[in-house]
């Protein structure tokens, strides 16, 4: 029998696995070209689910539920408020392209976006090895089908293939390296890793063994050098929509795996774990920033500019221990969360005006296509501004302050390394700040190459506009949110 607590730990999971059955059912009987009875039961499941985890982040309290398999915790419950709500953006963002590609045919884009967040939930709620994989793999292969969802576009098809290889590998890697995990520690729960990696009295050579794969499994899933081979081909070659699905809301599950597993479970081998994100970070921060230079293809350079972003979040988790003290623990890791979490809301409506400019026939990816959006719409070409802006570092973005905050938890360990560290991420912002500001340049001072008007659904058009003023809203008062990342990790070390 499972307990009271443990239904309550695990309600919201719940009630997004019996909706997305329910859902699956009903598109059988839906015979509206854009499926707006599967949608709206979708917008309205999401609307339900956030507000209860909203509801749960809030009160602030840690359940570990179903023999401790699974943790409710106020981090994994705001990660997961947030990747419902990313989701939710997702969807009404995408609902007018697919429709426009044929992709509503079946309800697939709908119940396979439910259960990769299922996925995600899994991930961000586990304190056991084995549901880390379970949530992973129910990610993956939700996230194979969709990016395969054009079944008559080779280019989607290639990607997916591409995807499903990689994905494989990197799949591989991690259930390698938690099972030998296993067979050092003895237990597949993650607190009881912690205790007996903590006692010293297990095999050292299998543990740092295991610990490798981990990483390069939990790398890739980051999608960060040299695990990113995946990340161009995939976010270029699957259809606009499902690259913002792959884009946005599993980095906030990604992120919080290598807080589970890394932080969680293996803070004592902190020192080999924090050596290879850093050479993670500072190889990404330069093929990333170096390769984006080169695109014409906007998705291919927002692809390469994600890699390069995700080194700057690997920066703050690698500065949390300096010389076995945690003292500066809270500060690195809320400002990793910080970064994830704005990322993902930059990411949202950047993806969102190139879905927004994409019609019938016509992607709009590359960079040229936006030549004189500000002369086509004003308001459209100000929020990708802002985004763009944004993730450049540039102020008063929401980009600015989150790569304020993880140079400062760099600088205020005090070490030679890290401070170097600083002044390099620095230099290779303004390296990406050119091919940011190149588009910049081509949407304001370059000549339309088409008269035509760029027009939204009202929900589109809303949702679009508020996501853009959150971006520059949120690096003027970055307080809130900041102080909310700082609460919900400090409760998680605690506990």
């Amino acid at each position: 029998m499972i307990d009271t607590l443990s239904w309550i730990a695990i309600f919201p999971e719940v009630i997004l696995l019996v909706m997305a059955c329910a859902i699956t059912l009903l598109d059988l009987g839906v015979t509206s070209r854009l499926r707006t009875a599967t949608h709206w039961a979708t917008v309205l499941t999401l609307v339900v689910v956030a507000a209860v985890q909203f509801v749960y982040a809030s009160t602030g309290g840690t359940i570990y539920a179903l023999g401790n398999m699974v943790v409710s915790d106020s981090m994994g419950n705001w990660l997961k408020c947030f990747a419902t709500v990313a989701t939710l953006v997702t969807l009404i963002y995408a609902r007018p392209y697919a429709a426009d590609r044929d992709m509503l045919r079946g309800g697939e884009l709908f119940s396979l976006s439910l259960f990769a967040l299922l996925g995600m939930f899994i991930m961000i709620s586990a304190n056991n090895f084995l549901l880390v994989y379970l949530g992973l793999e129910l990610l993956t292969l939700s996230s194979y089908a969709l990016v395969a969802l054009r079944r008559d576009h080779a280019v989607s098809t290639e990607a997916a293939m591409k995807y499903f290889v990689l994905g494989a590998l990197a799949s591989g890697f991690l259930l390698y390296g938690l099972s030998m995990m296993y067979g050092a520690t003895g237990t597949l729960d993650v607190n009881k890793v912690f205790s007996a990696v903590n006692s010293g009295l297990i095999n050292a050579n299998v543990l740092t063994f295991g610990l490798v794969f981990v990483v390069a499994g939990l790398a890739f899933k980051l999608g960060v050098v040299p695990f990113h081979m995946w990340i161009p081909d995939v976010y270029q070659g699957a259809p606009t929509a499902v690259t913002l699905m792959l884009g946005g809301a599993p980095k906030l599950a990604a992120f919080a795996i290598v807080m589970r597993l890394l932080v969680e479970g293996l803070l004592p081998l902190w020192f080999d774990w924090q050596q290879m994100l850093m050479v993670l970070a500072v190889a990404s921060l330069l093929i990333g920033n170096l390769a984006a230079i080169m695109q014409t293809n906007l998705k291919r350079m927002l692809a390469f500019s994600t890699i390069s972003q995700m080194g700057f979040v690997l920066l703050g988790l690698m500065s949390g221990v300096i010389d076995g003290n945690i003292y500066s623990a809270a500060n690195a890791y809320s400002s990793a969360m910080f970064y994830v979490v704005t990322y993902v809301l930059t990411t949202l409506a950047s993806f969102g005006v190139i879905l927004l400019l994409a019609r019938e026939g016509f992607e709009s990816e590359e960079i040229t296509d936006f030549a004189g959006l500000n002369q086509r719409s004003p308001l459209y070409a100000a929020i990708m501004a802002i985004c763009l802006f944004s993730l450049a570092g540039i102020p008063p973005m929401v980009g600015f302050y989150a790569k304020l905050s993880v140079l400062q938890a760099l600088i205020a360990s005090g070490q030679t390394l890290h401070i170097a560290l600083a002044v390099y991420a620095v230099i290779m912002s303004l390296i990406g700040a050119f091919y940011y500001l190149r588009v910049v340049k081509v949407m304001y001072f370059d000549e339309p190459i088409t008269a035509s008007t760029v027009s939204a659904p009202l929900d589109v058009r809303a949702v679009l506009s508020v996501n853009g003023l959150l971006v520059l809203v949120l690096g003027i008062v970055p307080g809130g949110l900041m102080a909310l990342c700082a609460q919900a990790v400090v409760q998680m070390l605690g506990t």
